[in-house]
């Protein structure tokens, strides 16, 4: 007679549903801990990069103010440029560019290059064992500490500033460094300001590529403007590097114009769209996007802190 069998089907299945959501909750919990662990990575990372001293570089810009205007030859206003008026400067990462605005002094009909000359005169006789070059649009000095400011002759017109011209012969057209950092500005405020700090974290992983990779930080910049224009993804850090990595790796093959008319593109050292350079900096951006997701698909915080060791 058939009625002494049992049918174990049911109870076994709801043993084989159990073992999947235990394995489940188990995944949800161990990721949900990796994702935890490397966003508080990137927070003591940049922790690390916020408590460097800006002092310093306050410093040298005194002494390189005293020392233009020791002679007494009117007044010379130096103006935060570069990362540190954008808040994007990582000591040892970035540059430090100033403008030295000359506007009514006894320099305001001199050439570009002889401004230049005059300022690295000045600056050799105050700092006699500090490196400083002369370049065609600034003077370049390399503090003891390791600090590099660059010094760019300005002058102010009825339109706007201008600098020197790519050639060093000539003052260039009115450039407006304000309408750029204004765009970051706007970027960073329109994705809760953590676009800043995402190009911090690029900036570090840029510094860790092999030298010909490496790119500029205003092009990092002009790159993050343009990668989180219109994003719509996650707001966590490690997100957002991802996807400016993956971004960059394609958008360097083009050359950018440059919205503050120093230069007709920001990226002009990389050469023609489609260059051996660009190339390779966007072989060396893959590279680093494919190792990204490599990490996080072992949820290793280890492999992570290996892109930012040089």
């Amino acid at each position: 007679m058939g009625g002494g069998s049992s049918y174990s089907g049911p109870s076994t299945r709801t043993a084989e549903d159990a073992e999947k959501i235990f394995k489940s909750t188990v995944d949800e919990a161990k990721q949900a801990s990796y994702q935890a662990n490397v966003n508080s990575y990137f927070q003591d990372v940049l922790s690390d990069f916020n408590n460097r001293k800006v002092d310093e570089i306050n410093t040298h810009l005194q002494t390189i103010k005293d020392a233009l205007t020791k002679e007494n030859i009117g007044s010379i206003n130096l103006v935060y440029g570069g990362s540190i008026k954008k808040h994007t400067y990582i000591d040892g990462l970035s540059d430090v560019d100033v403008l030295a605005t000359i506007d009514n002094t006894a320099l305001a009909d001199a050439s570009p290059r002889q401004v230049l000359e005059y300022f690295a005169e000045k600056l050799r006789e105050r700092l006699p064992n500090t490196e400083i070059k002369i370049g065609n649009l600034a003077v370049t000095v390399k503090f003891s500490d390791g600090h590099e400011i660059q010094v760019l002759p300005a002058v102010s017109t009825v339109t706007g500033v201008r600098i020197s011209s790519s050639n060093g012969t000539e003052w260039s057209g009115v450039i407006r460094p304000d309408k750029f950092a204004n765009k970051l500005t706007s970027v960073n405020q329109s994705n809760s300001t953590k676009v800043v700090p995402v190009i911090k974290l690029y900036k570090a992983i840029n510094s860790a590529l092999p030298e010909d990779a490496q790119l500029s930080g205003y092009h990092i910049e002009s790159l993050a403007i343009n990668a989180f224009r219109t994003y719509q993804g996650s707001s966590n850090h490690k997100d957002m590097l991802l996807h400016f990595v993956e971004y960059s790796s394609k958008a360097v093959l083009s050359p950018i114009e440059d919205s503050t008319g120093q230069s007709v593109h920001v990226d002009d050292y990389l050469g023609d769209s489609g260059s051996n350079k660009r190339t390779r900096v966007s072989t060396a951006l893959q590279t680093t996007a494919a190792q990204m997701k490599t990490a996080d698909s072992e949820a290793s915080i280890e492999r992570w802190k290996k892109l930012f060791e040089e």
